[in-house]
Order: structure tokens, then sequence, then C-alpha cells
């Protein structure tokens, strides 16, 4: 009897001394941004999760010309899809279905006739727009990469059997399970204002989630002034020229990050009340959207569902 108390003793207290798993946490650049990547688990995986994005960099970037995109807009007929290529392919066409038009992967020529891309030049003219609107051979995959580049990593900490972790490239964010404190993940949205040095961290709110991806997009902080007129960066693949709303800021969750990331984008194409239309049709995402009222003041519309996040 005395030696099973003791061994039920030393159970105990052999339990009672087993260190937690750490968090690690990573950090440094891609696709031209910053990643923050935070995990529990026994060892580090940098190099694993960085082999991981080069995948990614080396089929979408715009800024690595042997890409899989940038041969394909240089006409290379022996480049060949795979099937990463293929997958984020595939939702860029579905989101632009879902979204009549407003998420369109070959809008790059537009983008740089408006400033936006690699070239800032004078504004095109009418004349130009109508004919960059007939190119569809060139594609640019800068509003779904970084999202899908989440996605990729937080299928690498999953099938390692990480229950516990946060993915963030540039502002897209994956969540699963909780922090380091056990608690849900806190995740800000910024509050938008004119802010092109990115200098401004103010935040709109702070929403807790987890097991779910979240991705923004907005007009504040990438524009310019041209004869006294405001250009915003998003440009309307349905008309070829910036749009004109009075949504600032969009900010999606879902349950992966590249499909958040690609309605993002369409939102601040299609506005508030197309956004809202979209939704209506689509529950199985949220949405929290910041923008300007009648009386010039900054209003916000969140789905519902996103006030137990709040």
């Amino acid at each position: 009897m005395c030696r099973i108390s003791f061994l039920l003793l030393m159970v105990v207290l052999l339990t009672g001394c087993t260190k937690p798993v750490p968090f690690q946490r990573n950090s440094n650049f891609v696709f031209g941004t910053v990643y923050n990547i935070t995990y529990q688990y026994g060892e580090d995986l940098q190099q694993e999760i960085e082999a991981e994005l080069q995948k990614v960099d080396g089929e979408f970037s715009m800024f690595n010309s042997e890409s899989t995109v940038a041969r394909m807009n240089r006409g290379d007929s022996t480049v060949e899809r795979s099937d990463m290529f293929n997958e984020v392919f595939d939702l860029a066409q579905t989101v632009n279905k879902e979204t009549c038009g407003a998420f369109d992967v070959t809008v790059a020529p537009l983008v740089n006739a408006w400033g936006f891309g690699f070239k800032h030049e004078q504004l095109p003219t009418p004349q130009q727009v109508d004919s960059l609107m007939r190119i569809h051979d060139q594609m640019d995959f800068s509003a779904i990469a970084k999202g899908f580049g989440c996605d990729v990593v937080a299928r690498l900490l999953k099938s390692k059997g990480i229950d516990n972790f946060m993915v963030e490239i540039g502002g897209e964010v994956v969540v699963s399970g909780h922090n380091d404190k056990d608690q849900l993940w806190h995740i800000g949205v910024n509050k938008p204002v004119d802010d092109t040095l990115h200098v401004d961290g103010e935040l709109q709110t702070v929403l807790s989630i987890t097991d779910h991806a979240m991705a923004t997009s907005g007009n504040y902080r990438n524009f310019y002034y041209q004869d006294g007129k405001k250009y915003a960066h998003t440009i309307d693949p349905r008309t070829g020229y910036p749009v004109q709303h009075s949504l600032l800021s969009a900010t999606v969750i879902a349950d992966d990050c590249a499909t958040a990331d690609a309605y993002a984008t369409s939102f601040m194409v299609l506005g508030v009340d197309g956004a809202q239309e979209v939704l209506l049709r689509h529950p199985e995402l949220m949405a929290y959207l910041i923008y300007v009222d009648e009386k010039g003041e900054l209003t916000v519309w969140s789905s519902p569902a996103l006030k137990d996040y709040e």
C-alpha cells in the first residue's frame, strides 16, 4: 500500500515538473513585406517555413523574374502550371465570378498605367484605358498571394500537429488555438487615415479570433494627388478607373486567408453596398467595413456575427 502511494506521489511530482511547450517566434522579409509567425512547438521551424514561402514566391512574385507568373507574362511557352498555381488561379476566378468581375488578376496593365505598379507616368487617356482593358495575358496575384502564403505556412504547422499559432504576412493573418497567455488571438484593425508613410498605427478596433483567417484592404495608405485630385490605388477592373466611393477599409474574416485576401480587395472595388450584397450570398464570410458617411465622419458597418469577436 505504501509502495503504491509512493509511486502515485512520484507521478504527481514528475507531472508537475514537466515544462510547457514553448512558443517560437520567427520574423523575416518575404513578398516585399515582413512576416511574423508565432507557434507552440518544441523546436524552431523557420527554415522549413521559409522553404514553403519560397515556393509561393517562385510561383507568384512580381519581383522574381523567374517566377511562374513573371515567365507567363513574358510569353514563355515552356512554363508549366503547378498544382499550387492552379489552386490560386482557380480561387481567383471563383472570387471574380462571385463579385461580378471585381477581382481580376489581369488588371496589372491598368494598375501600372494609373501609377501604382512599376511605372508612374502620365495619367492614361480614355482611349488608353479602353485599350488596356482588352489585355488579359498579364497577370498579377499581389492581391491574393500574401493570404495564400499565410495558408501555406498554416498547413505546414498543422502537419506538425501544432494547434496554437498565428501566421501574419504584411497584415494578412491566420490564427489557430490560443496565444501564450491561453487567450484568443487579438488582431488589430487600423483606423483608416491618410498615411502613405505607415507611421500612424492607431487602431479602430481589436478583434479576438481563433481558427480563422483575416485580411484587410484599404485605399488610405496607397494613393497620390495629381492636378489637385486624389487617386486611390484600387482600380475597378470593370471600368478601368480608380474607384470613387466612400469605403476606406475592408476587413474580411474567412476560413482561409487567400479567400479573405481576395474578397477584401473585391470589397474595396464594390464599395459598402456591393460588399453587403456579396456577404448576403456568402454567410461563411464576415466583414468589418470602415467608410465615410454623408456627414464626412468615419462610420463602421460589421457583419452581425462579428459582434462576438469584438
